[in-house]
């Protein structure tokens, strides 16, 4: 049978600029090795396919699926799920909210403006801090060598999945680093985390008040083109020292930019502590599967 198929960008407001996405919506049927195997096809980060809620308060269920296999939880394809699901009528939000059920839980997500305006932020699992290190740390020293320090140091962070996050000492330093991938793959195995989130302070007069560059290390080697749940794991740690750019708790960052994107993710830090990951989403292809 066919089924519906979207392929959006997500923290973007124009093709080609953000993180790619694949939802498959009418999902039911589907196993576990057939969403692999289209997760696989798909060759994009993460695919999601779209279900029936089971749980109370729920609007509908989401498995991700990255090419190798399934994800608890990101960011991206949160966002970019819940802008399918309510431009497919399958969901309404209710005082400005979806609410989303999947392997983490039932998460809701905010619902701001409508058509290309519209902006939509997950609350992101907690995050917690797993350990605080130097630089000098012999498991990080060569992972971080060609990242000149920042303010605060490098910690191991657990949001669902575990980032090590280090402060570098300008845009500049950040934008021209050249990621050492077998000593940031030997950080990850070692630490059982996904590799190197690193952030530095925009400059003066940008649109922005972060730029982040994410180096995936296991099981492949990657930079992230956008990563909503390493941004929004990077919040909880700048929300703890009291480091948080911008005003009121929330921020802009911008990823992506050193490897042919140019995306825009909105963080917001809210009263409870609580994290919220968003942006743009702008769908790109539309119409339907037939595996």
């Amino acid at each position: 049978m066919t089924r519906r198929f979207v392929q959006l960008d997500v923290f973007a407001d124009r093709p080609g600029a953000g993180n790619p996405l694949a939802v498959v919506l009418d999902a039911e049927g589907l196993d576990d090795a057939t969403m692999q195997a289209i997760a696989r096809w798909t060759r994009l980060p993460e695919t999601t396919f779209v279900f029936a809620p089971t749980q109370p308060g729920a609007d509908y269920r989401v498995r991700m699926f990255s090419p190798r296999r399934e994800v608890p939880f990101a960011g991206h394809p949160s966002v970019g799920t819940a802008s399918v699901v309510l431009a497919a009528g399958l969901a309404t939000p209710r005082d400005g909210r979806v609410h989303q059920e999947g392997l983490a839980g039932v998460l809701p997500l905010s619902v701001d403006g409508d058509g290309g305006d519209r902006t939509i932020a997950v609350r992101t699992p907690r995050a917690r801090v797993v350990e605080v290190a130097e630089r000098t740390d012999v498991r990080l020293v060569e992972a971080v060598a060609s990242l000149p320090a920042g303010a605060l140091p490098p910690v191991l962070m657990d949001g669902g999945r575990r980032w090590w996050l280090v402060e570098v000492e300008s845009e500049a330093a950040l934008r021209g680093a050249t990621p050492d991938w077998a000593a940031i793959c030997a950080l990850a195995e070692v630490t059982q985390s996904m590799g190197v989130c690193a952030y530095a302070r925009a400059d003066a007069g940008r649109e922005y008040d972060l730029v982040v560059r994410a180096f995936v290390g296991a099981p492949a080697h990657f930079e992230d083109a956008a990563s909503g749940a390493a941004n929004a794991t990077l919040a909880a740690w700048l929300n703890e020292r009291g480091a948080l750019p911008g005003t009121d708790g929330r921020y802009v960052v911008s990823q992506g930019r050193e490897v042919g994107f140019d995306a825009r993710l909105q963080l917001r830090v809210d009263a409870d502590g609580e994290v919220w990951s968003g942006g743009r989403v702008c769908n790109v292809v539309q119409g339907t599967i037939d595996w």
